[in-house]
């Protein structure tokens, strides 16, 4: 068999940083010598290049156009290579692989975010072993020589997740994310084991990539508390640069029902406004028959979430609402699992 040969994109990020022995700082490596730095990546069956982003971008700092550029990269080389490992920032890496897992349509290949929580150039690095576990998905192909998780997915402390079900839970420990409403699609043990059942596979394989550029951010996100005020809503809700809000609720999709409140909600809708409904809680769903609360919503015009994630739920909205004029098509379309990020 020919080796797997995978690019490895590196954006910025803790991962991608050693210490400069006369600086005595942490700086970027040349990802061009990764070999040098990870030596167990030649004991794979796989050929890497290195692509590295310029100027480096700090995870605090992603924006959309970053995402653009990143699809840009993988779809201008999608032929050349078996998978791609993007190497990014902690902070935001949920929102940019679940971007991806948007804007990549017909994807057969994988294409697996990955970091650390500690420089690769220091003793106790995660960064290692994140990306030997990184590249060893990225070239597993079954007897077909299909790849066996052709899915946009984060690896991170021995669990490969789906892009679009993970958020960042851990500022300090190795296992910084995790996916709350799916099994992770596989475990790195003494061997890696595959959940294949839960893995999404092309409806063809040999179908072109194609790549959805065209992003419209004009969302917004509402986060319910206790004592929040009419004025932030009205702002929120009614903003006029908005298109879409995501409503971050309580339990099962629980919110205020005070007049004023509900009152706000219906403006916006009558207004064609986008109003998602989504939990602030790290496991669930939003069941908005469940209680009056909910249901409150539901009559208000407010689409159900289910269990997205916030990220998901935004980067989904991103590129629905850059690709489709209509609103109504957009609720429609939010009501679907477009990429398994939601269980329905």
């Amino acid at each position: 068999m020919t080796k797997a040969s995978l690019l490895l994109i590196y954006t910025g990020g803790t991962i991608g940083m050693k210490e400069d022995p006369e600086m005595k700082a942490l700086t970027p490596f040349d990802f061009d010598q990764i070999r040098d730095e990870v030596p167990e990546i030649r004991k794979f069956s796989v050929d890497t290049d290195t692509y590295t982003f310029s100027p480096l971008i700090d995870s605090s700092d992603v924006e959309p156009s970053m995402w653009q550029e990143l699809a840009r990269v993988i779809s201008n080389n999608y032929d050349r290579y078996d998978g791609f490992i993007v190497l990014h920032g902690t902070d935001t890496m949920a929102y940019s692989a679940s971007a991806l897992s948007f804007m990549l349509d017909g994807l057969s290949k994988p294409v697996i975010f990955t970091g650390s929580q500690l420089p690769i150039g220091v003793p106790r690095t995660d960064g290692k072993e994140n990306l030997i576990s990184s590249v060893e998905i990225a070239a597993a192909k079954d007897s077909e020589g299909h790849a066996l998780v052709p899915e946009v997915s984060i690896c991170f402390g021995s669990k490969l997740l789906r892009g679009n079900r993970s958020t960042k839970v851990d500022s300090e420990m190795f296992g910084a994310f995790q996916s709350p409403n799916l099994p992770p699609l596989a475990e790195a043990g003494i061997s890696i084991r595959y959940n294949k059942g839960l893995i999404i596979k092309p409806s063809c394989w040999d179908a072109p990539l194609r790549v959805n550029s065209a992003l419209d951010t004009s969302v917004s996100i509402l986060k319910v508390h206790p004592g929040i005020t009419p004025h932030t809503v009205s702002n929120i809700l009614l903003g006029s640069n908005t298109r879409a809000v995501i409503i971050e609720t309580y339990g099962a999709g629980n919110a205020p029902t005070a007049g004023w409140f509900l009152d706000c909600v219906r403006q916006a809708d009558r207004a064609g406004k986008v109003l998602v409904n989504v939990t602030q809680c790290l496991r669930g769903t939003v069941d908005m028959n469940l209680y009056a609360t909910g249901k409150a919503l539901q009559e208000a015009g407010v689409v159900n979430g289910y269990d997205s994630t916030t990220e998901a739920a935004l980067a989904k909205l991103f590129v629905l609402l850059g690709s489709l004029g209509d609103n109504e098509e957009v609720k429609c379309m939010m009501d679907r699992s477009l990429k398994g990020e939601i269980s329905k």
